[in-house]
């Protein structure tokens, strides 16, 4: 097992699967937050996909509310935290779904109230 996590550390993006890509990306969004939540993109259930190809990555993203007051901010925070992970050119798409509690991770809205 230590020699699995040893290997997998050792890695550069330009090595990793994209699957491992995808993982990195993700782990990396989660510095990402919402300022007025405090909560992280990803805790949130605000990324929708990340396509990673070989020459950019692209990252389907929604907002907690249609007229989030934070989008601009939040969408280049992630837009700048994928491309500094994988060095590569990245584009952000604002999703143009609904958001709704159900879609945050277990357990992070617990304090909220809402289920």
């Amino acid at each position: 097992m230590a020699d699995e996590t040893q290997a997998q550390a050792s890695q550069t993006p330009e090595t990793m699967s994209v699957e491992a890509k995808q993982d990195l990306v993700l782990t990396a969004l989660r510095e990402v937050y919402d300022p007025e939540i405090g909560l992280s993109v990803v805790e949130l259930g605000l990324i929708r996909e990340v396509q990673v190809q070989d020459d950019r990555l692209h990252i389907v993203m929604l907002m907690t509310t249609p007229f989030c007051p934070y989008a601009p901010q939040l969408l280049e925070a992630a837009r700048r935290k994928g491309q500094d992970t994988l060095g590569l050119p990245t584009t952000i798409e604002l999703g143009m779904g609904m958001w709704d509690p159900s879609m945050a991770e277990d357990g992070v809205l617990d304090n909220w109230g809402l289920f």
